[in-house]
C-alpha cells in the first residue's frame, strides 16, 4: 500500500457539488442531537413501519430470497404492487438502507434513489421494463414517442408518456437489480414523509405559505419543517443542491399523497439482450467502417465520456484564459474560492483537473456554448470520434487513432519520451462509458466478436471500500464474481507507481480483493462481514462480468460456474482500477451521502493518466520493437544481397 499525506483541505469541507457541509451553526448540531435522541424513541407510526415478520439478522439468504421473489413477481404479465416486496426489502437489511424498518427517513437511501430516478417519478403510478423498443411497441406503447427523460445519477434510456407512466430500457439483469430495489426504496421514505407531513396539519398549511426564500421567515419555517421531518441539516442541504427552489414544492407534493408504485416487465429474454447489444454495436462498426479504422489492433477502455478526450484532445487547456475569467467571475462562488487558493498554493490539487471541473459549467454560459460549437470538429481533426448511444443500452462510445492524436496538446501529465513514434501506429483506443453490472459482459463479448485483435484491455470503475476512504484507489488482483461465482486470479497490469503520482488527496491500495456484487442495495452488514473475513476489499459490479467475457474469449466454452479460474497468461494485459466512492462500513458515507464533486475528480483523473500512460508505453514499446527489427533486416539485405551473388558466381 502506497500513500499519499492527508490534507486538512479536504477533509474541512463535504464533496457534495458546491455545499459546504461542515459549516452548519451550533445551533442546528445540538438540534441534530435532539433529532438523533427522538429517533431512538419509538413513535406511534413504528408498528406502521415495523408490520410482518419479526426482525432478524439479514444475510446473503436473504439477499438472494429478495431477489427471486421480485423476479418472479415480474415473470407475470399483469402489473405488480411495488407493495408485495417491501417485506422483502426490509428483511435484507441493506448496508444502503439501514433505516429502513424505523419510522423516521433515512435520507441517505432516499438521495441515493432520487438521484437514480427521474424528476418525473413524483408524478408516476406505473413503471414499465423492457428490453428494446419493439418490446414496447408489441405491447401497444410507442414509447419512441413519449417524452425522453433522465435521471442524474444513472445512465439509462427513461421515456415519460406525460401522465403517470414511466418506461425503462433494461439492458441486463443488473438493471432489474437496480431499478427495482430503487423503486422499493423511494416508496419507503416517500411514505415515511407522508406520515410526518400529516401527523401535524399546520405542517402542510406552512409548506403552501407564500414567502420570500431570502427572508428569515422563511429560513424558520425550512428549520420547522427540517425538525418536524427529522432530516438532520447535512441532509436538508442536500435536497436543497436536488430539487433547488421547488424543494417546499416537492414537499408538498409528497404530503398530497402516499405512493404506490406498480411494476410491469414487458417480456425478456436471454436473446433478447443479445439484440440490444448488437443493436448498440451497430453504429460503432458503422464509423470504424467509415473511417478504414475496421482492423486495427484495438486498446479497450471502460471509463467514462469525459476524462480521457479531455486529457487528450487539449480542447479545455486552449481555453484556460476564459474558464478562469468563468471561475473568478463570482457566478460561482464555490470555483472562485477554490481557484484563489489554488493559485496562491493555499491548498494541493492539480491545476487541470480544476480547469476540467470549472468547464462543466462553462459549457453552459453563451461563451462556452459558442465555444462548444467548433470541439466536435476540433475532436475529429485530431482523430477522436464520438458515437452517442441509440439504442437501448444508454452507452456512449469513443474512437481514438492513435496516429493522428496531437501530442504537444496532451495534459502534462502525459508526456513521456517517444510519443512522437505513435504517428505510425495502427492501433486505436474504443473507450466506452462504463455499462452497469452484467451488460459489461455483453458489451465486452460483442467488441470481441467484432474486432481483430486486443492489445489490452483496461477496466476503470467506482466501488466501495471496507477498508479504505473515499477518494483512494484500489488495485485487485482476485476477484469473485457472484453471478458466475467463479473466482479469477490475474495479473493487473497496474502498480500503485503507475498511479501514485498523479494522486493529490487519498492512498493507493494494491494487492486487494475485489467482489462483483449484483446490485448496490442488495448488500448487508452480515454480507459484508463474510467477504471482508476472507479477505475481499473492494466491492464493485463490473469487475466479474469483464472477466467472463475475457475467460470466452480464451476458452472453447461458456464461462463456468463456481471454478477458481487462472487469468494470469493472457495474450493481452488486463488493468483494472477502482476509486472509492463509498464507505458502507461508515453509514454517514454511503453512495447517496453526495457527489464525489471536485475531488472525485482527483482520483478519477489519476486512474485515466494512469490508464492512457500505460497505452502509450505498450505502443511506443511495440513500435521501437518494430522500428529495431527493421533496422536488423536493413543492414542485412546487403550482406545477403552479397552471399547470394557470390553463391550465383559459383
Amino acid at each position: 500500500m502506497s500513500q499519499k499525506p492527508k490534507n486538512d483541505h479536504k477533509n474541512d469541507r463535504d464533496t457534495q457539488k458546491y455545499v459546504s457541509l461542515t459549516n452548519v451553526n451550533t445551533v442546528d448540531e445540538v438540534d441534530d442531537e435532539l433529532l438523533d435522541e427522538q429517533q431512538a424513541q419509538r413513535t406511534s407510526l413504528t408498528p406502521t413501519m415495523e408490520y410482518g415478520e419479526k426482525y432478524h439478522e439479514a444475510g446473503k439468504r436473504d439477499v438472494e430470497l429478495y431477489i427471486r421473489t421480485y423476479n418472479t413477481l415480474l415473470r407475470s404479465s399483469g402489473e405488480v404492487n411495488l407493495k408485495a416486496l417491501i417485506q422483502a426489502h426490509y428483511n435484507i437489511d441493506s448496508s444502503l438502507h439501514p433505516d429502513a424498518r424505523k419510522p423516521f427517513p433515512d435520507m441517505s437511501a432516499f438521495i441515493y434513489s432520487v438521484l437514480r430516478l427521474p424528476s418525473v417519478i413524483t408524478q408516476c403510478d406505473l413503471v414499465l421494463l423492457g428490453q428494446s423498443e419493439e418490446f414496447f411497441q408489441q405491447q401497444g406503447f410507442d414509447v419512441i414517442n413519449w417524452q425522453a427523460v433522465t435521471a442524474p445519477a444513472r445512465r439509462r434510456k427513461w421515456f415519460y408518456n406525460g401522465e403517470k407512466t414511466l418506461a425503462a430500457y433494461a439492458a441486463s439483469v443488473s438493471d432489474t437489480d437496480d431499478i427495482v430495489p430503487s423503486l422499493v426504496a423511494y416508496q419507503i421514505e416517500w411514505n415515511k414523509m407522508y406520515y410526518l407531513l400529516n401527523a401535524d396539519p399546520t405542517t402542510m398549511q406552512l409548506l403552501e405559505t407564500q414567502v420570500d426564500q431570502n427572508s428569515p421567515v422563511f429560513a424558520e419555517i425550512s428549520k420547522v419543517l427540517r425538525h418536524r421531518l427529522h432530516i438532520a441539516a447535512d441532509d436538508w442541504q442536500r435536497l436543497k443542491v436536488i430539487w433547488g427552489d421547488r424543494l417546499w414544492e416537492q414537499l408538498h407534493e409528497i404530503g398530497s399523497q402516499r405512493k404506490s408504485f406498480k411494476l410491469r416487465m414487458l417480456g425478456g429474454s436471454y436473446v433478447g439482450y443479445v439484440k440490444a447489444t448488437r443493436k448498440w454495436w451497430v453504429p460503432v462498426k458503422r464509423l470504424l467502417e467509415e473511417k478504414g479504422l475496421q482492423d486495427r489492433p484495438v486498446y479497450f477502455v471502460s471509463s467514462n465520456t469525459h476524462s480521457l478526450t479531455n486529457i487528450l484532445s487539449g480542447f479545455v487547456r486552449s481555453h484556460e484564459k476564459e474558464l478562469i475569467e468563468y471561475a473568478l467571475s463570482g457566478e460561482d462562488p464555490y470555483l472562485t474560492d477554490e481557484c484563489h487558493k489554488l493559485q496562491q498554493g493555499e491548498v494541493p490539487g492539480n491545476w487541470q483537473n480544476f480547469l476540467y471541473f470549472a468547464s462543466r459549467e462553462w459549457l453552459h454560459t453563451p461563451v462556452g456554448k459558442e465555444a462548444a460549437r467548433s470541439r466536435l470538429r476540433e475532436s475529429q481533426e485530431r482523430g477522436i470520434w464520438h458515437i452517442g448511444a441509440r439504442h437501448g443500452l444508454e452507452i456512449d462510445a469513443q474512437v481514438y487513432d492513435l496516429s493522428r492524436l496531437r501530442q504537444t496538446e496532451f495534459d502534462p501529465r502525459c508526456r513521456m519520451s517517444s510519443l512522437d513514434l505513435l504517428t505510425q501506429s495502427d492501433a486505436i483506443i474504443l473507450n466506452i462509458d462504463y455499462p452497469l453490472g452484467m451488460a459489461a459482459y455483453r458489451m465486452m463479448r460483442e467488441v470481441m466478436e467484432n474486432v481483430s485483435q486486443i492489445r489490452g484491455i483496461y477496466i476503470l470503475g467506482k466501488a466501495a471500500t471496507l477498508n479504505g476512504s473515499i477518494g483512494d484507489v484500489m488495485i485487485s488482483n482476485v476477484l469473485m464474481d457472484e453471478h458466475s461465482q467463479n473466482t479469477y486470479w490475474l495479473d493487473n497490469a497496474f502498480t500503485p507507481d503507475n498511479v501514485l503520482p498523479y494522486l493529490v488527496y487519498g492512498s493507493v491500495l494494491d494487492n486487494q480483493k475485489a467482489i462483483s456484487t449484483k446490485g448496490t442495495f442488495l448488500q448487508n452488514r452480515q454480507y459484508l462481514d463474510f467477504y471482508y473475513n476472507a479477505n475481499y476489499t473492494v466491492v464493485e459490479m463490473e469487475g466479474g462480468p469483464y472477466l467472463n467475457a475475457i475467460y470466452e474469449d480464451q476458452y472453447l466454452t461458456r464461462y463456468p460456474t463456481s471454478e477458481n479460474i487462472n487469468l494470469v497468461r493472457l495474450p493481452y494485459e488486463v488493468g483494472i482500477l477502482h476509486y472509492a466512492s463509498d464507505t458502507p462500513y461508515t453509514r454517514s458515507k454511503n453512495l447517496g451521502a453526495g457527489s464525489l464533486s471536485y475531488f472525485g475528480m482527483d482520483s478519477t483523473y489519476a486512474c485515466s493518466i494512469a490508464i492512457l500512460r500505460r497505452i502509450f508505453d505498450q505502443e511506443v514499446h511495440l513500435l521501437s520493437s518494430r522500428q529495431s527489427h527493421d533496422k536488423k533486416q536493413e543492414q542485412a539485405a546487403p550482406q545477403a544481397a552479397l552471399a547470394d551473388a557470390s553463391q550465383a558466381a559459383r
